[in-house]
């Protein structure tokens, strides 16, 4: 969960150093529907002094990659994405990630559930969580793990996903529906 967090990135060269500093400028976002690589970003940018639907243009690029790369074409001031998609970046494509920053951090929510249908025997439920939950506790299963790349599943709950629920309520009365713009 600390990993599904939003991140801000602008050119090293950009003079940006203030939310603020993005006032009247373009921001990339992969698609107008992702948590951690939309959703948080603009809410932080909203938190931080800057109405992103009148002060900003968003500009929805298609992927994680296309956000990045908008940033160092600079055919945007900033560009949005999360830690795994910016982490693969920086092994892939190292001189190009050498001209950008990451300007801003977001607060993390909890990452993706796996979720199982009511009419699956609760023996195969039990099964399949006993192996997933311990998946951490075996060389194998680590190995499996970092390619995700996880540390280890967690047990949730309805309560857990809760302030994922806030977040979402807030983000739709204070910002911007949930939906293609």
């Amino acid at each position: 969960d600390e990993n599904f967090r939003g991140l801000i990135l602008v050119r090293k060269d950009s003079g940006i150093n203030q939310i603020t500093d993005l006032k009247g400028k373009k921001i990339s976002y992969p698609a107008p529907t992702a948590l951690a690589a939309i959703m948080l970003p603009q809410h932080f940018i909203h938190t931080h002094g800057l109405d992103v639907n009148k002060e900003t243009e968003s500009l929805y690029v298609g992927s994680q990659e296309s956000s990045i790369m908008n940033v160092y074409l600079k055919q945007v001031a900033a560009g949005a994405t999360w830690i795994f998609p910016w982490q693969n970046f920086l092994k892939e494509k190292p001189e190009i990630a050498k001209e950008l920053e990451v300007k801003w951090e977001t607060t993390e929510l909890p990452n993706c559930g796996l979720l199982v249908r009511q009419d699956v025997p609760q023996a195969i439920v039990d099964k399949v969580s006993q192996l997933l939950f311990s998946l951490h506790t075996t060389p194998e299963g680590q190995e499996i793990l970092a390619r995700m790349p996880l540390s280890k599943f967690e047990k949730a709950n309805h309560q857990t996903y809760q302030v994922v629920r806030d977040f979402i309520h807030t983000f739709t009365t204070t910002i911007r529906p949930i939906t293609s713009p």
